[in-house]
C-alpha cells in the first residue's frame, strides 16, 4: 500500500484507484498531519486517531494501529498534504468528506485546545478536497457539541 502512494510521489496518476486500503491511509495521514499542526502529538492525540479510524472504518485495534504505523511511515517521507487531499478529494463522496472534516476538528480539540496552526491547516484541508467553508463550521460545531465544549 505505500508503495502505491509513494508511486504518486513520483506522478504516477493511477495509483490510488478506489481501494479502501489507500483511502483509510490518506486519511489516517491527514489525521497524524493535524496531530503534528502544533508540533506536539500527545497520546490524547493518538488515542483519538486510533478511536476515529476504528469508529470510521470499522476496524479492529490492530488493525488501526498497523494503519496508524503505515500513516507515520507515509507521512514521515512526504512534504506535502496534496497527495492525501487528493486521494480523499477523488475517492470520497462530499458526505464521507465532511465526516474526515469532523475527524480532523476531533483531533484539533483532542488535547483540550485548538491551536491556530491546526485550525489553519484544517481550513486548508477544507479547501483541498472541496469542503465549503459552512459546512466545516457546521462539522465543528457538532464535534464541539459531542465533545461538551461550550466555546
Amino acid at each position: 500500500m505505500i508503495a502505491k502512494l509513494k508511486a504518486i510521489f513520483a506522478g504516477d496518476e493511477t495509483s490510488l484507484q478506489n481501494s479502501p486500503d489507500d483511502k483509510q491511509t490518506a486519511t489516517a495521514a491527514l489525521l497524524i498531519e493535524a496531530a503534528l499542526a502544533d508540533e506536539d502529538f500527545s497520546d490524547s492525540e493518538e488515542n483519538a486517531i486510533s478511536r476515529l479510524l476504528k469508529r470510521h472504518f470499522s476496524l479492529s485495534g490492530d488493525e488501526a494501529e498497523a494503519l496508524i504505523d503505515e500513516a507515520r511511515e507515509l507521512h514521515k517521507n512526504s512534504d506535502q498534504i496534496l497527495y492525501f487531499t487528493r486521494a480523499i478529494k477523488e475517492n470520497f463522496p462530499v458526505d464521507d468528506r465532511i465526516q474526515i472534516i469532523e475527524m480532523l476538528w476531533e483531533i484539533a480539540y483532542a488535547d483540550g485546545t485548538v491551536s491556530d496552526y491546526e485550525a489553519n491547516l484544517i481550513r486548508r484541508i477544507c479547501g483541498l478536497i472541496y469542503v465549503d467553508d459552512r459546512e466545516s463550521g457546521l462539522a465543528k460545531k457538532r464535534v464541539m457539541q459531542t465533545l461538551g465544549i461550550t466555546s
